[in-house]
């Protein structure tokens, strides 16, 4: 969604090469307290970081595995690590250990603090589209991978893994090679902790749901990170039917210029029934699991379970 000033693009065009072609990369506040820890008791957590017009997102299983999504702005930094400090195990030199980091696509307010989370993190596998943008913040995570000496999973639809005995990650997109718009390279992923799933869709937009509805996969879930901060241009109705989730979670920035999230938007949700969360209003919003129930955990307002 941000722009930047464009830098010089034959260094990035090569570290991009590199990635899409697999192989390993070697060229290149809030001031809120934060949520306490996830509950110990064996839930699942999936936080919604409040990073202003940004996203992030921590999944954590009971058995300690752990997952992050997206990492905000670039000075969102100190609070994402500050969750991460305070809600998942660390390795020997005290970095925080995440199973999997996915940059969900390549604009600054989802991989604007990245380059700090690699460079301060034990990540056992991260996932990029393959898709590039002409920025300081896509350079600047392109030289951390190198200097952390890791290894991108292209990330796409059909890939499938498991964060832990209980927990089962589905990529549903992107399905296409190219688009003409980056937020359709959006990571489009489905956590399931037995019976109880959440649909985590980026800043995919219509015509990337129109793909996954094309493909039929299931894309039913009980809470649906809506696309783009609530943008018009995502939620199509059909979609939202299918997904059909009893609580929606916008992550979306007071006051933003871009009036997100939409009118529209909004009314879908209501006609259909679902309950909105908005870190604009609730701050950070952590969702817990049993496996069969919901419990909603916010730093403003009203929790409750379901």
């Amino acid at each position: 969604m941000f722009r930047r000033k464009p830098l010089s693009v034959l260094p990035v065009l090569l570290a991009v090469i590199a990635l899409i072609i697999g192989i390993q990369v070697k060229p290149l506040q809030k001031t809120g307290a934060p949520l306490p820890s996830p509950s110990p008791r064996a839930r699942l957590s999936v936080t919604f970081i409040d990073v202003g017009q940004a996203d992030s997102i921590l999944v954590r299983t009971p058995t300690g595995h752990a997952m992050l999504i997206d990492a905000g702005n670039r000075e969102d930094f100190e609070v994402i690590e500050r969750y991460l400090t305070a809600s998942v195990p660390s390795d020997s030199a005290g970095r925080p250990k995440l199973d999997v980091v996915i940059g969900t696509h390549p604009h600054e307010d989802h991989i604007g603090s990245m380059a700090q989370i690699v460079a301060s993190s034990a990540i056992g596998r991260l996932c990029l589209p393959k898709a590039a943008a002409n920025t300081r913040t896509f350079e600047d995570l392109l030289l951390a991978v190198k200097a952390a000496n890791l290894k991108v999973t292209p990330a796409k639809a059909g890939i499938a893994f498991a964060l832990d005995a209980d927990t089962r990650v589905e990529f549903l997109a992107p399905n296409s090679a190219h688009y003409e718009e980056l937020n359709n390279y959006s990571v489009v992923a489905k956590v399931t902790y037995k019976k109880i799933s959440f649909l985590l869709t980026g800043d995919a937009e219509s015509l990337s749901e129109e793909e996954m509805l094309e493909r039929g996969y299931d894309l039913r879930a009980d809470v649906l990170k809506v696309g783009h901060h609530g943008s018009s241009s995502s939620t199509g109705a059909h979609f939202l039917s299918q997904v059909a989730p009893k609580a929606a979670v916008i992550s979306v920035g007071k006051g933003n210029s871009y009036r997100h999230p939409s009118r529209t938007t909004l009314k879908r949700l209501k006609d259909q029934g679902t309950r909105v969360y908005r870190t604009d209003r609730s701050g950070t919003i952590r969702i817990e699991t049993d496996g069969t129930r919901l419990f909603y955990q916010v730093e403003k307002g009203a929790s409750g379970g379901s």
